[in-house]
């Protein structure tokens, strides 16, 4: 919420509006006075990384009723504000759509009553509202995410990574409730980021005897030699006739039925706190900014619209018929319509729920089928790699087919580092960070004729290449090579996963999120440790090679005065311009700055240069401090998102591979040689996209191992904005106006 209240101020500051803070929510606007401040650039620093909100929400009666909307419109009509930015669940927003409907005739009534002047009713005679959704639950249809969900997210498999290596010690089973009332979105996440045994969430009841069922495939889990069990339960869980479900009747029915030692964990408002997660802090920008361009926008006739994600889109959605289809689901509950529901939550929510019990309820298939699949990691190990390989392994072996994993990428495959694996050798991979396979650079063309060799001697007819630019390059090489090495005419497919997501076919490579998280970390860190000293400026370099992603993701993310990148050409004058523009800030209460460097985003404006121009520029208002972050970027646990897209690309691969396979098979053996039995499974925009690797060849920069279009770039401007850069407004594309559909639409970050 912060991040919003951040972006809201300074873009209505930065279009010429007078912005004022209403503390305390609508108790602070029927309260007025000191609770609606106007603000000013300053009193929005340093809030983007503290969690909650600093300008405070509450609970209020009075504004339930005519009166206390009365005193509310005239504290408004006294402060002279005729837009209002709401951040809020459907209950705020729809509270706000009740005021403006209102606002003509409290007006009226204020002006009978001589408490304003027919001339100030008229001056203010309408009043504009634009909502934005703040939800842990993310269930507010019409939005892909709602403010908040991603860091509720973080805290929940935070919390199932430490309850992980303690059940593992002792032999446990932990049922963890997490929050939904009547939104299963926080359970089915984690359920399927964790790889639960069980799920329980209030749009899917369990089918009546889900108590031996369940008991049945814990027990299964167990004689397998699992120590650990995880069931997780969204606290609105019911079962079929609508009766509640709780934590303390699913733990005392292990106990009774298993034995099993087991523990009850509730996390309760813990997942409301924390730092704000790197997504939740772009999307809270981003939204804020279209937020005040909606209001500026404003007619008469316009109705009052919430600002939503769609893909990597703002768009603008009439605010009530979001409500409506919301309140649409809830009804579709409580009349036991349960499949129209999970339909209604959209294709995101429907989706992870039929992945989950793909993986979760399937067996290992009881015939195999005459295929044998090898997957391989290449390129620089990245989180979410073995998730990915985890759910390919298991979605492989639901298929009946033979799998092998390789060691150390396409040298190992050279090498004949191949082994067979079953259900149980990926257990406890989801996560895990890095590459549990091991990884290396290698590409095919230095060691093809022993890669024929293997491919042929284990009769592989799939090949799964999970990594970064290497793996998409690699498998253009065997690809290239088909005419010399009927061998290689067989199904191949890359996963991209690299933190620097400069992978062509996709918007998002796996990895790139929990890297962005690792450098945003870094930098609050780095931030909070000027706090008490003199002035500083710390100049950040980052990792990502030539692509700027890591670099200006994470600048938006952290509140950078500038982020270099190589595809944003600069030059001596804009450094100039930027130094210039630092000093001034710092002349002011503002006492630190950051600037980040992509580590190649110049052949000479290095960060040794950087810091030499800063601290010579700066002599005597501040001083300069170098953070080289390296290889932290690609360390550390995958982030909630990493683990659940490794996850779904792994099974949507193998799926896809095994469609094809069906298709080239004729008289015992695969045969594959047409331009789409090689390709690159990517997000892009809103659809999960298979693009042959030899159609994306033609917009790859293989110079500098990009893709000819990076569709981030355009986040760029609102960094700058956000940094109070002067840009002329003409370059900011507003959101456009759209209806919401009673499906909403699947996503980057749910789909």
């Amino acid at each position: 919420m912060n991040a919003a209240v951040r972006a809201v101020t300074r873009m209505g500051i930065y279009v010429g509006a007078k912005v004022f803070l209403i503390y305390e929510g609508y108790e602070g606007l029927v309260e007025g006075g000191d609770n609606i401040k106007q603000a000013n650039w300053l009193s929005v620093s340093n809030i983007i990384q503290l969690g909650g909100t600093v300008i405070g929400s509450a609970r209020c009666k009075a504004f339930t009723t005519r009166a206390g909307r009365l005193r509310a419109a005239r504290n408004l009509v006294e402060h002279g504000i005729t837009n209002l930015c709401v951040i809020g669940g459907d209950g705020s927003l729809t509270g706000a759509d009740i005021f403006r409907s209102e606002w003509g005739g409290l007006l009226e009534e204020l002006v009978r009553d001589g408490q304003i002047s027919e001339e100030v009713a008229r001056e203010n005679c309408r009043l504009n509202i634009v909502g934005l959704v703040g939800s842990i639950d993310n269930d507010f249809c019409g939005t892909d995410m709602t403010i908040g969900t991603d860091s509720a997210l973080h805290r929940i498999m935070e919390v199932i990574d430490a309850i992980t290596t303690t059940a593992q010690s002792h032999q446990r089973t932990f049922v963890l409730e997490v929050m939904g009332r009547h939104c299963g979105y926080l359970a089915l996440v984690s359920g399927l980021a964790s790889g639960a045994d069980w799920l329980f969430i209030p749009e899917s009841p369990p089918e009546d005897g889900w108590e031996d069922l369940m008991c049945e495939r814990l027990g299964e889990t167990r004689s397998r030699g699992s120590r650990l069990n995880i069931i997780i339960i969204a606290e609105g869980a019911i079962d079929r006739s609508g009766k509640p479900i709780s934590s303390n009747y699913v733990k005392d029915l292990v106990v009774q039925r298993l034995g099993f030692d087991t523990r009850v964990t509730v996390l309760g408002h813990v997942q409301r706190g924390g730092t704000p997660s790197a997504f939740d802090r772009v999307l809270s920008s981003k939204m804020g900014m279209e937020a005040v361009m909606a209001l500026l926008e404003a007619t008469p006739d316009t109705p009052a619209c919430v600002v939503s994600l769609s893909g990597n889109q703002s768009v603008r959605l009439p605010l009530m018929e979001c409500v409506q289809v919301t309140k649409d689901v809830q009804k579709a509950m409580d009349e036991k319509r349960f499949e129209e529901a999970i339909q209604l939550r959209g294709r995101s929510f429907e989706n992870n729920w039929n992945i989950y019990k793909l993986l979760a309820h399937q067996k290992p298939a009881q015939e195999k089928s005459p295929f044998s699949l090898a997957i391989l990691n290449v390129g620089a190990p990245a989180a979410g790699m073995n998730a990915a390989v985890r759910s390919a392994v298991r979605i492989s072996i639901c298929q009946g087919h033979t799998v092998y994993v390789v060691s150390d990428g396409f040298e190992g495959l050279s090498k004949g580092q191949i082994r067979e694996v079953g259900w149980h050798d990926v257990a406890g991979w989801l996560g895990r960070g890095g590459s549990m396979l091991g990884t290396k650079r290698t590409l095919p063309k230095t060691c093809m004729e022993k890669i024929v060799e293997n491919v042929r001697k284990f009769n592989i007819q799939g090949l799964l290449v999970i990594g970064g630019f290497e793996a998409y390059e690699g498998v253009l090489q065997l690809v290239e090579a088909r005419g010399q090495y009927e061998e290689l005419c067989i199904i191949m497919c890359v996963i991209p996963a690299t933190i620097s997501n400069n992978v062509p076919g996709t918007d998002f490579s796996l990895g790139s999120d929990t890297a962005v998280n690792a450098a945003m970390e870094s930098c609050d860190r780095i931030k909070q440790s000027a706090s008490g000293t003199k002035r500083r400026v710390f100049i950040v370099e980052t990792m990502g090679g030539y692509c700027g992603y890591l670099s200006t993701v994470t600048g938006i993310a952290v509140g950078a005065d500038a982020a270099y990148v190589y595809e944003d050409p600069f030059t001596i004058h804009d450094l100039k311009a930027n130094v210039e523009h630092l000093t001034d800030k710092m002349k002011t209460d503002i006492q630190r700055g950051l600037v980040l460097r992509n580590e190649k985003c110049h052949e000479h404006y290095t960060t040794e240069f950087l810091y030499n121009l800063y601290s010579s520029e700066g002599k005597g208002i501040f001083d300069c401090r170098i953070n080289v972050l390296g290889h932290l970027q690609q360390g550390g646990a995958p982030t909630p998102f990493d683990r659940n897209y490794g996850t779904k690309l792994g099974v949507k691969a193998v799926l896809w591979m095994s469609e094809k396979l069906q298709e080239v098979y004729r008289k015992g053996r695969v045969f594959a040689n047409s331009g789409d039995s090689a390709c690159v499974i990517g997000l892009r925009k809103k659809v999960v996209a298979f693009s042959p690797v030899t159609e994306l060849k033609k917009v790859t920069d293989f110079e500098h191992r990009l893709p000819q279009e990076q569709w981030w770039l355009n986040l760029r401007l609102m960094l700058k904005m956000l940094a109070n850069y002067q840009i002329s407004l003409t370059e900011y594309i507003s959101g456009k106006m759209e209806h919401v559909t009673r499906r909403t639409l699947s996503i980057e970050k749910g789909f």
